[in-house]
């Protein structure tokens, strides 16, 4: 089965090199022909592990291919994936410009039975819309299905969630489009993966009510967390002792400086705005939106109280990416945080492992260190940002010669307090 995939970003390039690892001969097109110049030579333009290594083992086996041309994308495949980008608007809402110029693209370029499956994330009543549109813009009638498939890819484990997902979610009103797609998957048979086989409208709902209720249970041990530290509680306990609760779960009850990425920012605004847009006032959810903002301002707050006055003061940074594995920004925590540092007057000198190309675009007015000790050298506190695993065994004893003051903000919880205090750091931790 040939199958084309229109996007080479983080979705798009996942879906493409995992389902040709899955046995599929697969073209991917992206109008950006420096990335499929550089694709072609084997080089990813994401950070996320395993992905090169096996882009390059698909491209050599003959399975994967790039281009820039959807005309031959679409004549060449009966299936044909939409991967691009669904951005928020001003307003909250999922920006479709792209999704509908690539389904045009699609309708003008039909020759015969496609099936047109829309990876993107968009709101609910999109395919039904879109069904309508390559209708109108096709140059000949001709017959075509189409499928909402939402991807469910955790940056910095993508692979292994497409590879072993939870469940595979199908949106379809054919039953031949089913079984094709039931095809592409039939991989996942052998480890019983659940499919989930729905409506169009129904498929689309799911990928936000989900990326919502995981937004919504680290908002709340946010929130949880706050309230300890003003009663004198440990939320590591709490919510250690909460995720045992078969009902809870242990997932996503970690609290720190608030979500960011490319997807639960995003994608809780867009069902916001869908509800509102349906009259509908989705109470928690707005709640849960002003959480999160409110707690990446706050970790600044929590600076202040241990470092005082921050005008010319240099704070170390550790971490710029939204979360360990992975180099996206992307409404990052740490960006807001270093943001907040500046406009207070402070210095700050920063270091991640994957991001710090993408984060000097929009910080230019940081120092970058080469490591974690070279970012402590001479500051007057340090705050731990993102988890990576390397800056989960610091030599806090030398950290400590290093740093002008022991102040030590850890805004995940990765060390212990105890432990900290009896090294001679002035530590806080969130929620401790």
């Amino acid at each position: 089965m040939n199958i084309c995939i229109i996007g080479t970003g983080y979705v798009g390039l996942v879906t493409g090199a995992c389902l040709a690892e899955f046995g599929m001969s697969l073209v991917c097109v992206d109008n950006d022909r420096q990335k499929i110049e550089l694709l072609r030579q084997g080089k990813v333009t994401i950070h996320e592990p395993g992905l090169e290594d096996l882009v390059a083992k698909n491209m050599r086996e003959g399975r994967l291919s790039f281009s820039t041309s959807i005309e031959e994308g679409v004549r060449s495949s009966l299936v044909i994936f939409i991967a691009v980008g669904t951005p928020s608007d001003a307003d909250g809402s999922a920006d479709l410009k792209f999704v509908e110029e690539v389904a045009e693209e699609i309708a003008r370029n039909m020759d015969g039975y496609k099936v047109v499956v829309v990876k993107s994330t968009v709101p609910v009543g999109t395919c039904r819309r879109l069904k309508q549109l390559i209708k109108d813009r096709q140059v000949r009638p001709t017959p075509f299905d189409i499928v909402s498939n939402p991807e469910f890819q955790r940056e910095g484990s993508a692979i292994e969630d497409f590879m072993r997902p939870d469940r595979v979610t199908i949106g379809a009103e054919s039953e031949q489009a089913v079984a094709i797609m039931k095809d592409i998957y039939s991989a996942l048979y052998i480890i019983e993966t659940p499919f989930v086989i729905t409506s169009l409208e129904t498929a689309e709902m799911i990928k936000y009510a989900s990326n919502s209720f995981l937004a919504t249970k680290i908002s709340f041990i946010n929130e949880i967390a706050n309230l300890c530290e003003a009663v004198g509680a440990d939320v590591h306990h709490v919510a250690r002792a909460m995720g045992l609760d078969g009902r809870i779960g242990k997932k996503f009850l970690h609290p720190g400086p608030g979500y960011g990425g490319s997807c639960f920012p995003k994608d809780t605004r867009a069902l916001w705005k869908m509800a509102q847009e349906s009259g509908y006032s989705f109470k928690i959810l707005d709640a849960v939106i002003k959480a999160n903002e409110e707690q990446k301002k706050r970790m600044v707050g929590k600076i202040i109280e241990k470092v005082g006055d921050l005008k010319g003061k240099t704070i170390g940074v550790l971490g710029l990416a939204f979360k360990p594995n992975t180099d996206d920004i992307r409404e990052s925590s740490s960006i807001v945080i270093i943001q907040g540092l500046l406009d207070m007057g402070a210095k700050v000198k920063a270091f991640d492992p994957a991001a710090m190309e993408e984060a000097k675009a929009v910080l230019p007015g940081i120092e970058f260190g080469k490591d974690a000790y070279d970012v402590v050298r001479g500051a007057d506190a340090l705050v731990l940002a993102t988890e990576w695993n390397q800056f989960r065994r610091l030599d806090l004893t030398h950290i400590k010669e290093l740093l002008k003051a022991p102040v030590f903000i850890d805004l995940r919880n990765v060390y212990d307090p105890d432990q900290m205090k009896r090294l001679g750091f002035d530590y806080c931790g969130v929620g401790r």
